[in-house]
């Protein structure tokens, strides 16, 4: 999965932290289930307290989340537009997504980082000449 926002196999207590990590509300990730093999969570921080919510993978790459009782259900084709849905206020959930909490070292696709590498002159000597 190629989302800045996915963390993967997090575990709940490091969700909590990075979440709640400068106490702004509406911090959000999502991350694989701990308790149910091929769920998804997407979390998110509300007056020092993470909400989580269920993603389901649904038939042919859907995908429904669980809101709040009684909330229409509702089936998006991918990820980014659920995200996109929860992005406005008063879709279902205890606060708005507004503050993706980015996974470290992500590279969208297409823009990876060019590592350079130095070469070095093979000599025997306690110093060595770069070559460019």
């Amino acid at each position: 999965m190629d989302l800045p926002y996915y963390h993967g196999q997090m575990t709940k207590k490091e969700c909590e932290t990075l979440l709640l990590k400068g106490g702004v509300d509406g911090n959000y990730l999502i991350r694989d289930s701990e308790s149910m093999p091929g769920v998804l969570c997407l979390c998110v921080s509300f007056k020092k307290f993470v909400y989580t919510y269920r993603i389901f993978r649904e038939k042919h790459g859907y995908y429904k989340i669980e809101t709040v009782e009684g909330a229409p259900k509702q089936i998006f084709p991918n990820l980014e537009e659920l995200v996109s849905k929860y992005e406005k206020p008063g879709q279902g959930l205890v606060i708005h997504l507004s503050n993706p909490m980015m996974r470290s070292g992500f590279c969208p696709r297409g823009r990876r980082m060019k590592l350079e590498m130095n070469v070095y002159e093979n000599t025997n000597e306690d110093y060595v000449d770069i070559l460019p």
